[in-house]
């Protein structure tokens, strides 16, 4: 999980951001002890696409406070949704997603929300293709950098 995750995240964003920003952001966020604790955790779900015992795509759901721009009253965060590349538009990212949706409705939840980079294009389209919308924007921080999230949410 922490090899998948780590990869996913380089592959999306490595040719945009600091080397030194992103190897900083990568080791306090995807390392074997912290994938551990947040399997662990209850508050987030994790969700696994895999192929022959590999793991290709994961999604986690965080339950905390949200944005003031996600006004719901029970709202869950779609934290992390990643395919690994070989794998983009073979139609997992689409199953990861009704897993997703599904897991948020289990929980409880009238909203899904998610944080997803201002310059991430094909993220963007992805979620608005998936019934997202655009709600506001929230800061990111890759390393030392700040960046802008758009947030986008989901009515369920």
């Amino acid at each position: 999980m922490a090899e998948l995750a780590a990869a996913t995240f380089r592959d999306a964003f490595g040719a945009d951001n600091n080397p030194a920003d992103l190897a900083l952001h990568l080791a306090r966020s995807y390392g074997v002890a912290q994938q551990a604790a947040e399997l662990a955790h209850p508050a987030l779900t994790t969700l696994v696409a895999s192929v022959d015992a590999e793991l290709i795509g994961y999604a986690q759901l965080r339950l905390g406070r949200p944005p003031a721009c996600v006004t719901a009253a029970r709202s869950l965060e779609l934290w992390r949704f990643y395919v690994a590349r070989a794998w983009h538009g073979r139609g997992v990212a689409q199953q990861l997603m009704a897993a997703a949706i599904a897991a948020a409705r289990g929980r409880g939840a009238a909203s899904l929300w998610l944080g997803v980079w201002e310059r991430n294009p094909r993220g963007q389209a992805f979620y608005k293709k998936s019934g997202f919308v655009d709600v506001g924007s929230q800061t990111f921080l890759v390393g030392t950098d700040e960046q802008t999230d758009r947030v986008m949410e989901l009515a369920l």
